[in-house]
Order: structure tokens, then sequence, then C-alpha cells
């Protein structure tokens, strides 16, 4: 079925406000004209003077030989498509235009509307700023509370339209904007970053508009063809207060005046009480409704109905008692007292049983119940999947168990807010203890899209054979609960943010040594999840609060919740961005594409972030230091990369050269474009360098202490330092020792 477009959106609208307006008695003024064309045009609007209150609400009514006659305010080219008496008035309103060539020339038809309404408001509760576009922003221009007011909103696709859908205004293809209450007169602009010369071939052009909100459904045919000039929008009005003496222009007999869409108090439109119906700002407007008569009453089939002055009343007939009314005490027949106590007793009885009776059965339900959603949690999590890997695993000791629900409510004290370690993006961490004392951490995600549940069962098999010391261990998960529950092991000594940022947590030095031999393990475990597992795994989420220390300060890589498996046969993966403001990739930003070399860039963050001390993004000191990345690629680029280390690590020459040289990787790490990027096993290969130099020069400071001892020591330094050397590098993998050897240690063999 074919989608309509705005144009015929618009006559739609039209067809169903004359429809509505049709079926509404004359609301004129006496001795007016009420109608133009099929659109009624009630007091205190009107099309001529003293038919209307004041120029404010004047109409003129234009005609000519090809259309039906249309309505426009005042005498602009605002068409009006429909006026409510609940203060609402439905009018058509321009697109903003903005279009190219596919050499990136601007169109000469491309547009900036503006709509001039300063007696009326723009409704906030009705309408919503809306663009269209791949490579399209938009601004709003108005007057808000006296002052001027300016807001925008951006819609992106990437180079490809593939990830657009149908109905979705969340930024991507369309996105929408709510208007502030009370802004008055409207203007749009629409830009292009690029001019749409990358998008050009399946969107040539963006646009932007006041839309009334339930009258629009984005479509994706949208961002190649977006027809129509205009489309309905809904403005508030009102009477002003201070417009006319209180008793020139009142509201008229059974009214009221009712000021809900003014900001300020300072306009009104009037009401009809309840129980009458009319025309409010007449003299003789609302007019009684008969309810019995329409049959909108709601007494009982017994009672008898009686109409009042904007009201009704019900009264039972003679042997019957009661308010006779549906919903209340009805109308029931009169009975004795002896009669009345028999049936109190026999129904107590009877009810004390039925009571009886429907609790044993309700707890019945209740379990059977409990037992069922248990089993169809299982499955719908993939519960039947995993154990049909399980059983094909041959060695016990690679297998993950699967948790009960009660066991980790008992481990948890039913996932009490005591136990909550702590909360991110993905889900809630809680500290619990088994029945064999083991601690673990246990990790309640939020809810997983069903039709994931393959892939989160492939992750949780990969992350459980995943046997790295510096990765969290993945102990088991719980499938009988709505969301998938995992249980890792529980890492004692807090998150590497905390060690870096919070001194008042943790006071002890945090050495360079300790550092960088932090960073290292980080770039081995990231590494080793890109190249050497079985199914290559993207973490998506590098930061220092997802990485953990132990008791031995040794490093932990946590929070899989974002990570994708990468198939053997792809290098990227199109996906909805996720990530965390500052480590967040850039070219994944834009175009929503994937690769490993995010990960590259996070872990240049966090490297950045061992040096100096500060944080990835910082709103709260100078603007040049918001954002990391910029604040030290600057620094580096004037040669004064010593003013933003770390002052607490501040040491000799050769701690500052090796930082000089951490610095330079992390350089390499965040540039923008991904293929510039190093791998992760290139970053592992030159910080487990850095580091083996560091071992090496402590060992020759820590040993030769004084001259007699240096020269006798000279001729072994080569055969010692080879055999120091062979021992740190001896379980790293062949390409990282050759890097290695030939590197940072020349004479080695």
């Amino acid at each position: 079925m074919r989608r309509p477009t705005a144009e015929t959106l618009v006559v739609h609208i039209a067809i169903f406000s004359a429809a509505v307006a049709a079926t509404v008695a004359s609301q004129a003024k006496p001795g007016c004209e009420s109608k133009c064309g099929n659109l009624e045009i009630p007091y205190p609007f009107g099309m001529k003077e003293g038919c209307y209150l004041n120029i404010n609400f004047s109409v003129t009514c234009k005609t000519n030989h090809l259309d039906s006659p249309k309505a426009f305010l005042m005498n602009s080219n605002i068409e009006v498509t429909n006026i409510s008496l609940d203060g609402e008035l439905n009018i058509l309103n321009y697109v903003a235009r903005d279009c190219y060539t596919k050499d990136g020339l601007p169109d000469i038809n491309n547009n900036r509307p503006s709509l001039r309404v300063p007696m009326f408001t723009i409704s906030n509760t009705k309408n919503k700023l809306t663009v269209v576009g791949c490579d399209t922003y938009a601004y709003i221009y108005g007057q808000l509370e006296g002052g001027s007011y300016t807001s925008g909103c951006m819609a992106l696709c990437g180079n490809s339209s593939r990830a657009i859908k149908d109905g979705s205004c969340s930024g991507s293809g369309c996105c929408q904007l709510e208007i502030p209450k009370g802004l008055r007169n409207l203007e749009l602009e629409v830009r292009s970053f690029k001019n749409h010369t990358q998008v050009h071939s399946f969107n040539p052009c963006g646009h932007a508009f006041v839309v009334q909100q339930n009258n629009f459904t984005f479509s994706t045919k949208y961002i190649e063809n977006f027809t129509g000039d205009k489309v309905p929008l809904v403005l508030d009005w009102g009477i002003k207060k201070d417009a006319c003496l209180t008793d020139q222009c009142p509201c008229g007999p059974n009214s009221k005046r009712n000021n809900s869409k003014s900001l300020d108090g300072s306009e009104y439109y009037c009401d009809c009480l309840d129980g009458f119906r009319g025309n409010p700002y007449l003299s003789q407007g609302c007019q009684d409704i008969n309810e019995c008569e329409e049959g909108s009453h709601d007494c009982v089939p017994q009672a008898k109905c009686e109409d009042k002055p904007g009201n009704y009343t019900c009264s039972c007939p003679e042997k019957y008692e009661g308010d006779g009314k549906l919903g209340g005490t009805g109308c029931k027949r009169k009975y004795s007292n002896s009669m009345f106590i028999k049936i109190i007793i026999g129904t107590g009885v009877g009810f004390v049983v039925l009571l009886i009776g429907i609790s044993w059965l309700y707890l019945g339900y209740k379990k059977w119940k409990f037992i069922q959603q248990k089993e169809k949690f299982f499955k719908k999590n993939g519960g039947s999947m995993l154990q049909q890997h399980l059983s094909q695993w041959q060695s016990p000791t690679d297998t993950v168990r699967i948790f009960s629900q009660e066991e980790l409510e008992k481990a948890t004290n039913k996932f009490n807010e005591s136990t909550v370690v702590g909360k991110g993006g993905y889900g809630t961490v809680h500290k619990g203890v088994l029945d064999n004392g083991s601690v673990v951490a246990i990790k309640k995600s939020q809810l997983v899209d069903q039709s994931q549940t393959s892939q989160f069962i492939n992750e949780v098999i990969v992350l459980s054979q995943v046997n790295h010391r510096n990765v969290v261990k993945l102990l088991g998960c719980c499938l009988e609960t709505q969301v998938p529950l995992l249980v890792y092991e529980f890492i004692t000594n807090g998150t590497l943010f905390d060690h870096i940022h919070d001194r008042t947590k943790y006071s002890n030095h945090f050495s360079w040594e300790a550092r960088l031999r932090i960073a290292s393990e980080i770039a081995g475990v990231i590494s080793y999840l890109h190249s050497s597992a079985s199914t290559p795994i993207i973490h998506r989420d590098i930061k220092s609060t997802n990485i953990l220390l132990d008791h031995n300060s040794i490093a932990k890589v946590s929070d899989f919740g974002a990570s994708k498996l990468v198939p053997m046969d792809q290098t990227q993966l199109s996906t909805m961005v996720q990530g965390t403001l500052g480590y967040l990739d850039p070219e994944y930003l834009l175009t929503s594409e994937l690769t490993e070399k995010s990960d590259v860039y996070s872990f240049g963050i966090v490297l950045l972030e061992l040096i100096t001390g500060k944080k990835a993004v910082c709103f709260d000191g100078p603007e040049v230091e918001r954002n990391l990345a910029m604040y030290v690629l600057r620094a580096m680029k004037e040669d004064c990369l010593v003013e933003v280390v770390d002052k607490e690590m501040m040491a000799d020459e050769g701690k500052l050269n090796q930082i000089k040289e951490v610095a330079k990787i992390a350089k390499e790490c965040v540039r923008v474009k991904g293929e510039e990027r190093p791998s992760m096993k290139e970053v592992a290969m030159e910080l487990e360098g850095l580091r083996v130099m560091q071992v090496q020069h402590s060992w020759v400071n820590n040993n030769l202490s004084n001259s007699e001892e240096m020269i006798s020591l000279l001729d072994e330094t080569s055969n010692s330092t080879q055999f120091l050397v062979g021992s740190s590098i001896n379980a790293m993998d062949n390409s990282i020792k050759t890097h290695i050897l030939t590197k940072h240690i020349p004479n080695a063999r």
C-alpha cells in the first residue's frame, strides 16, 4: 500500500476538518456569515467588521474559478483549515527546503519560510519540529517570553540509507524536537554539512517543518522525494485580558474562563459549563443539554431520568431504593429485616467457603504459573540453545555453569539495593555470596532484544572459554528470569578510573611503573580478543571504569554487555552507535560502521588518562581541557607534553622519555581515520617493549650501586640483560617476542 505524500496528507486533514465543522450548528455572531466554503467560522472569529472580536480574529475568504473558497487569517497567506472553540486554530504552514546539485551547488528554489502570528502561539502539545534528510540540520527561531528563541535538530544517515526505518524519527534520516510552550512567530532554516555530496544519489534535499504531530508519520521514501509545500500546524489562540474591559467581553452565560493554554495567564478562552453545549462567546451560546432525551445519562433501566439545568436526576420507583445510577447503588427492591438477616448470614457463610477454595486454587495456580514463567524465560533467553552447546563440550572444566534463580536470589538477599556495587548503561552489578562461600559479581542486564538471543548465547559461550588472566572470568549465567543474569568472579580493588581520579578513595601513590604495566596488560587482552580468540570480539566500550584491578593491582577487562562477535569473513559491522562520551570513535559515530579500530581509539583515550591523570571529558575546568585527546595532542604539537603529565609521577629523565613514547603511541591510536590507527597487536608490542626496557633499566640501577660493582659487571651486563628480558617475555607469542627483541634490545639473539 502506497504511503500518502505530505501534499495528500494536507488534503485529507482539510477534508476531515471540514466534515467535523459541518456537524456543528452555526456558531457565528447573529447576522454574520458563518462559512467559507466548507469551513465553519465561529465567533469570536468573523469575516467582516462587527462579526469578529477584534482584528486579530478576522478571517478573509478568498475565491477563484479553479478551487473552492479558502479561508486565510486576517489578510495574510496563512490558510485556515479548522477553528476550534477549545482555543485551537488549524492552519497550513510552508516547508523549509535545502537542495543541491550532484556537484554540491545550492538549488535556486531553496527557501527559509516564516510564520508571523504574534497574537497567537504555536501549540507545544500538538506540534513538533521535524527534520528530514541524511546530511541535514535545521534551526528554529521564534519569540518566547519577550525574548528570542533558537533551537535545532540534526538528521544523518552516513553513506547509506539502509539503517533508516519507517516511522522512526530518532536522528537517522529524521529527527524531531519538542516545541516550548508560549512560542510566538516562527522561522525555519535548513542547512547541510557537506552539501549532500556524499548522499546525493539517494538524498539530494533536506527539509524542515513544524507539523501537527499526530498527522505525520515518517516514511523512508521521504529521504529521496519529499513532495508538498505545506503541512498542517496547530496554533493556540486566546483573548488577552487587557484587550477589553471585563464587562464588555466576558464569556457568555453558563460558561467559564480557561487559561490553561496561556504561559503567564494573560490570555484565556471560554468553556461551556458541564451540562451545557454551544458557543460560549455568544450571549445565548451555551444551551442546556437534555441528557435524558439524548440517552447520555447513567440512570439504571428501572430509574426515571429527569432533566435539570446543567444536570439531571435519577429516581427509583416505589418499592425500590438506591440512587438509581449505574456504578452507584442503582435501584434494589426493599426487603424486610428478617429476610435481610437470613440473606446476610447465608451470603457470609458461602463467601467464606468460596474464599478458602479460591485461596487454595490461587496458591496452586501461582506456583504453577511461577514454574511456567521460569521455563518460558529459560527458552526465550536461549537456554535450550545453550544446553545443546554445553552437551557438545568434551572437558567439564570448560563448561559454563547455569545457575538457578533461587541460588542467585539467596546470594544477593533477593537483589537487595544494599548489594549493588555498580550501575552502568547496560545493567546493574550486585555482589553475592554463593552457598560454597565464593564471592561473585552478578550482572543484571537491561531488557534484551529477542532477535539477539542467538548472539547473546554465542557471546556467553565464547566469553566462558576466554581463559585470559586479564579478563574478568565469566563463571555462569541464569536464564530463568525476565532478563539474563551473568555471574562473574568478584574483583576487590575498584576500577582504574577510581585509582586515577579519586585520590580520596585510593590515597596510595599510583606510580608510572604500575600505570605502564596496566596499560600493557590492557593492550594485550584487547589484542587477544581481536586476534587470538576463536571468534574475534570487539569490546565496543573500552574505558577506565570498565577496567578493574584485583588485590595485586592486576588489570581485568570487564563489561562485555556492548561487545560484538565478528564473523571470520567480515572486518566491520553496521550497528546502532553505542559507547561512552569521550571514548567513542568519531568515525564509528558518523558511519555506524564498527571495526576493531574503534577499540584502538578508546584504548588511546585510556592511555592519555594514565599519562595525564585527567578525565576523558571534563566540563568543570577550562575549555581547552574539556576534550582530553585534543588537549594532549595540542601539548605534544607545542612540545610541552611535560606540562600535562600527571604531577604525581614526575620523576627522572628515563621515565619522562618513556611517557613521551607512550604518548606517541596514544597519538597514533586516536587518529580520526580508523585505517591510519595501528592494530591492537602492534600497540601491545610497543607497550610490552617499553615495559621490558623499564624492567631492564630498574634491574641495572638496583644492582650497579657503586663504581667498582659497575666495572665488575660490565662484561656480564649483556648476558644478564638477555636473561632477564628472556624471562619477562617468555609467555608472549613469537611475533611479539621478535618485535621486542629486535626493536628494543638490539643485541639480543
